[in-house]
């Protein structure tokens, strides 16, 4: 009763809103910059520098991207329950610093990479010593990575009232630069930067974003004073372990036959920022997790004395949001292992291609071509927000125009396409480098393709409006149908998605890999893609996406949207609650 007490009477924090944009907007771009700056080329670097297979550094790549996204649900859990944004914030940018320092300091120093590549094209191996420094820095930015993406959209928000309407114009406002500032992140990163790196001095151009991270520490740190601070009150993730303990606990009690009258519903939930749920009958094992025996107590403030053993109808609710999105989460991890795959393997298609621009001698980055993806993205949502969703709206009646699940399932068709595409355009790419005349071979891979590096543009122009349907489609999917508590996790929800995707393409062309090496002697995922059979791989990729999509049809037919309870909210008196106990 006490601490209730003491909340009530908290003062009302000094929001300031555009004041502290400068700092916050400023340490998200050059935070993006960096770490954006450092990954996006990362796989060339480990090939070209440290000498390593393809297969060996795309493993590498998708263990560390899988890691950073899998790391943002425990980042999120911490977060919540002990250090609060602004610490986690801080916490994980200065790590993120770190580890870029280390990888520029690989580059820079030549003791802590392997020499070069001597005559006859013999390639030293990295040392053990040099590895572990390599892959210092890589835990270092996992721990970054792992702080800043759950927390940094909602300690934008934390900015902002969110009771005035200015200040949910704001919030609104925030988050249309929030994605300004990541996709000018992603074009200067995939181009300048890149640039930089594969033309001048990998050094340099490792040392550019970490000059950018040091500036994006500093303007966080420097905004510190007019930051609104929101400490942790313990994580959503408690209140879901508590509903299942207490369901198991009474697995053998009988639901009531009036469950929506009878179940325990605790008058403290009132003035929680979640909004109050409608009773529904799936998972009703759960509901017996809100079932009041005679050895429950309540408080006077109507909350359950022991919540372990007692849970109130609303938290039962809120555990039954996350598991309806448990299914459609599942399809969004095999949906976009036809993104990694792309922006894996059409670097290395650009690379056995003619990248020069025009008839000049300037080659484009092989990296820089998937920022033809990003700008179909940045292209595609304005065409769709401004003009498709308005006349789609006259005809459906819809408000977005078409559901979020119609929108992800339009995204999940487009994969497949994609990967079709892509099969396509390599099987042009190969024809063309095995049958008419090279220009050159390409270190450690092989014949270079006299095909344009454009004739890439189709399959990853596809690739982003996936992009803009599916994933933009899952994060306000997964935004709007967790409660409003669990919302920090409902984005580590995305990002643990989008790690098991990097596990499980990992794991696909392993096996790949392995399987088609036995059958004819070279596998189709060859260092030389010339030697190989990548497009086949890409079929492979499409029908498993065809198959997804088959799935997520039937997961979308049945999925049950959130709803609110919209009757007026009777406090149940303490006696007639004990007359509802049941009897074991």
């Amino acid at each position: 009763m006490k601490n209730h007490e003491q909340k009530a009477t908290r003062p009302e924090p000094k929001y300031r809103g555009i004041k502290a944009m400068p700092f916050v907007i400023g340490n998200e771009t050059f935070e993006k910059l960096g770490t954006i700056g450092t990954s996006s080329n990362l796989l060339i670097y480990l090939t070209s520098v440290f000498h390593m297979k393809t297969i060996t550094a795309t493993n590498i790549i998708n263990i560390f991207n899988g890691t950073c996204n899998f790391g943002t649900l425990v980042g999120a859990f911490l977060c919540d329950t002990y250090f609060g944004r602004y610490n986690m914030l801080g916490f994980a940018s200065v790590s993120s610093f770190l580890g870029m320092l280390i990888l520029t300091l690989t580059a820079a120093i030549h003791n802590l990479h392997p020499p070069a590549c001597g005559d006859g094209s013999i390639c030293a191996s990295p040392t053990q010593w040099q590895m572990a420094f390599l892959l210092g820095g890589f835990a270092l930015l996992v721990i970054g990575a792992s702080g800043i993406r759950p927390c940094n959209l909602a300690f934008g928000a934390d900015q902002f009232n969110p009771k005035t309407e200015f200040g949910r114009r704001g919030i609104n406002s925030f988050f249309n630069w929030y994605y300004l500032t990541y996709t000018f992140a992603m074009m200067v990163s995939l181009t300048i930067i890149v640039y930089v790196q594969s033309n001048m001095s990998w050094s340099i151009g490792l040392g550019i974003p970490t000059f950018l991270m040091f500036l994006s520490c500093a303007l966080f740190f420097l905004g510190t004073r007019i930051y609104v601070i929101v400490l942790p009150e313990g994580s959503p993730l408690v209140s879901v372990a508590r509903v299942v303990v207490a369901a198991i606990r009474k697995r053998k009690l009988q639901l009531p036959m009036e469950p929506r009258q009878s179940l325990f519903r605790s008058f403290s939930t009132a003035s929680s920022i979640n909004a109050r749920l409608a009773y529904t009958d799936q998972f009703r094992f759960l509901n017996k997790a809100a079932i009041i025996t005679f050895e429950d107590q309540i408080n006077p403030d109507g909350s359950a004395a022991n919540p372990w053993r007692l849970c109130d109808i609303q938290q039962v609710e809120e555990v039954k949001c996350l598991l309806r999105v448990i299914p459609v989460w599942i399809a969004g991890i095999i949906y976009f292992v036809s993104v990694v795959q792309q922006q894996n393997y059409a670097v290395f298609q650009a690379l056995q291609a003619d990248r020069r621009f025009g008839k000049s001698k300037f080659k484009i980055p092989a990296a820089s071509y998937i920022v033809i993806a990003m700008l179909s993205l940045t292209i595609w949502i304005p065409i769709w927000d401004r003009i498709v969703v308005p006349w789609l709206r006259k005809r459906t009646g819809h408000e977005g125009g078409l559901t979020i699940l119609q929108r992800m399932g339009i995204g999940m068709a487009l994969s497949i396409l994609t990967m079709v595409v892509s099969g396509l355009v390599e099987n042009k790419r190969r024809t063309i480098a095995l049958t008419k005349p090279t220009l050159g071979i390409e270190p450690r891979k092989g014949a270079i393709s006299s095909m344009s590096g454009f004739w890439l543009t189709p399959q990853l122009a596809f690739s982003g409006l996936t992009e803009a349907f599916t994933i933009v489609g899952e994060n306000e999917f997964f935004y709007q149908q967790c409660p409003e508590n669990m919302r920090s996790i409902a984005m580590a929800f995305v990002f643990v998605g989008i790690a098991g995707s990097s596990y499980l393409s990992s794991l696909l062309s392993s096996i790949v890999q392995s399987i088609s090496s036995r059958s004819n002697g070279e596998s189709w995922l060859a260092e030389d893609l010339n030697m190989g059979k990548l497009d086949y791989f890409y079929y492979f990729i499409a029908v498993l996406e065809l198959l997804n999509l088959i799935y997520f049809l039937v997961c979308a037919k049945y999925y049950k949207y959130k709803e609110t309870d919209t009757t007026p909210e009777v406090a149940m008196e303490k006696g007639v609650q004990s007359e509802e106990k049941a009897v074991v």
